[in-house]
Order: C-alpha cells, then structure tokens, then sequence
C-alpha cells in the first residue's frame, strides 16, 4: 500500500420517499401526524469520505453521488471516474465493505485499468469501522427525518443540504473519521485541535 495517498472510505445507502420516522417535540396535547402517501421510489446514495494519510492539513474530503434506484457494478464505476476527476490523479487507496458489486469480477477489471487506485476490503460486519455510515446517521437524523417528500427531488434537495451543512463544518468529517478509532498524524489535525 502507498503510504503518500489518499484513504478513502466508501459506503451506499438507500433513502426512499417513506419518511424516516424520529421523535420530535411539539406541544403537549398536539400529537404531530406525517402524512405522506404510500410510495416506496427510491433512490441511493454513494458517500466517500477520505484524508490524505501524510499530510491531515489538507483536510477532510468528502464526494456524494445520487441517482434513482439502486447501484450496480456499472453505476458504482461512474462513481470512481468522477472521484478520480476530484482527486486529480492523486493515489487513493479505497476503503469499502464487501458488497458484490465492489468485488465484481467487471469492477476487478476496470480498477486493474487504473493507476491511481488501490482497493482494500473492510471486514465482514463491521459498519462502525466506516465513517460514512455516521454520514449517514447524521442526514436521516436531521435533513431527512420525518420528511414525506411527495417526489424523489424532495428527498434529493434534502440529502444535497445536508451534505452541504456538512462540508460547511470541518469539524464535522473529521469527527465521523476519529469515531472510527483511526490513528491519525498528528493526533489532533488542525481544525480539531484541543486548545480550540
């Protein structure tokens, strides 16, 4: 593995137009009612979320990908030619679970192809080891709770702010990558710092 790369970590998710149920307040005696009508459309979610392993100053990076449905080896290879696009050419060295689509026979081959990727596999039942699954967390408990959006752009510009409240907060990625119980150097990067 090259030392001198970007490590990224890579998760799907699904979101639909069922609302995601949380506890809320409201006055008492005023139970709140979600209405929204029996959909099931969905759409997925791709999030990469990633540090420079040498140098923690260049910051936390984090890609977001959306499209209908549900990915597939195909879709999941448009999702690394765009990152490769963002990342510029740079080493990435890429952190994911142990979907069959990631270990596709087609997607072996395509990333054989590729110079600037190197793939690593997550053990098997270990969500708390990927830090975009607290990305995750973090969309459906806010942005996407209780939203009965009536079209899957609703639920899109939902999902497309959260990530925008996200990026706006260094802290943020950062905190979704120490969760993980990741080593980084230096121990604190800069905009975590403990005398902030």
């Amino acid at each position: 593995m090259n030392t001198r790369a970007w490590i990224v970590f890579l998760d799907e998710s699904g979101v639909s137009l069922l609302p995601q149920i949380r506890r809320t307040y409201s006055p008492r005696g005023r139970t709140p009612i979600l209405r929204h009508r029996l959909n099931w459309k969905r759409a997925s979610m791709a999030g990469a979320l990633g540090y420079h392993s040498t140098d923690p100053h260049r910051g936390a990076r984090l890609c977001f990908h959306l499209k209908p449905g549900s990915y597939d080896t195909a879709g999941l290879i448009e999702v690394l030619e765009q990152m490769k696009v963002y990342y510029r050419g740079e080493r990435v060295v890429l952190v994911w679970d142990g979907l069959s689509a990631h270990w596709s026979r087609a997607m072996r081959a395509w990333v054989a192809e590729q110079d600037w990727l190197t793939l690593e596999r997550l053990p098997a039942y270990a969500p708390e080891l990927n830090p975009v699954e607290l990305l995750w967390s973090s969309l459906k408990k806010r942005e996407l709770a209780n939203l009965a959006g009536d079209h899957l752009a609703d639920v899109a510009d939902a999902t497309e702010q959260g990530i925008h409240r996200i990026n706006a907060n260094p802290r943020l990625p950062w905190s979704f990558l120490a969760h993980t119980g990741l080593t980084i150097h230096p121990p604190h990067p800069p905009n975590l710092r403990k005398d902030q």
